[in-house]
């Protein structure tokens, strides 16, 4: 008799998975074997591995990939410049935790957005909140959040972010102002969050592409010197993986 409303404050409460856990053990003889405290467990498991997962698609949902790329679809060989423990490694997050940056280098085409989205999925999963953006279109939300006047609000939301992933780093020229942009950003996370940073640019090349040295000095102390290193060789893996058969001739 007291079974329904006990149900319906348990959807009142929010509390899906014990909801339909209680379902099930009403339903089950085989629970009347367990004593009410092993029945309870069982149910408080089931609403915080509910709540666990949720949050992990959360976070996922929010950092933005732009391709599904796991851990496990990861060709992880010396060909390609991957040593296997020290990428398994950083996929446990340790360096997040620690507010240390992470660099993935490599020609085009190497694989640098796959393994980045792919230790950003990892991060995710360790329950470390991401974003991956293309520093183009980064800088492009910037400047229109300047014109909208959300600009603070944007910095102070990039500040919190356990894992920023820019993409695409120094591909294209970089103005004045978005130098400035960048070292708001870096300056803000520096010592508090993590980077990672992927570019097809030689590091050595870095400090001559910004139009102002000052800034150029100044961002890359946020971001070098405290990163760990991934540097992918290989043929492009856009061309390994072409449906399109290569012709000989």
């Amino acid at each position: 008799m007291l079974t329904q409303p006990l149900l319906d404050k348990l959807v009142q409460l929010r509390l899906p998975a014990f909801h339909d856990g209680l379902q099930e053990q009403l339903n089950n003889p085989k629970y009347t074997e367990l004593s009410f405290e092993e029945r309870l467990a069982l149910l408080v498991d089931m609403e915080v591995t509910r709540r666990h997962d949720r949050r992990i698609q959360r976070l996922i949902k929010t950092a933005a990939f732009p391709q599904s790329a796991t851990l496990e679809d990861l060709e992880l060989s010396a060909s390609r410049g991957l040593e296997r423990r020290f990428v398994l490694e950083l996929a446990q997050g340790n360096w997040i935790d620690q507010h240390l940056n992470t660099l993935v280098l490599g020609p085009t085409g190497s694989g640098k957005s796959f393994l980045s989205c792919v230790l950003g999925l990892s991060a995710c999963r360790t329950n470390h909140s991401v974003r991956y953006f293309r520093t183009s279109r980064l800088f492009f939300q910037l400047a229109q959040s300047r014109l909208e006047g959300s600009f603070p609000t944007l910095l102070a939301s990039l500040a919190k972010i356990d894992l920023l992933i820019l993409d695409d780093w120094m591909r294209d020229p970089i103005s004045a102002s978005e130098t400035r942009d960048l070292l708001e950003i870096l300056d803000d996370r520096f010592g508090h969050v993590s980077t990672l940073v992927a570019s097809q640019v030689p590091v050595g090349d870095w400090f001559s592409r910004f139009p102002d040295l000052t800034h150029a000095d100044a961002i890359l102390d946020r971001v070098v010197h405290n990163a760990y290193r991934l540097n992918l060789t290989g043929d492009s893996q856009r061309k390994v993986r072409s449906p399109i058969p290569m012709s000989s001739t």
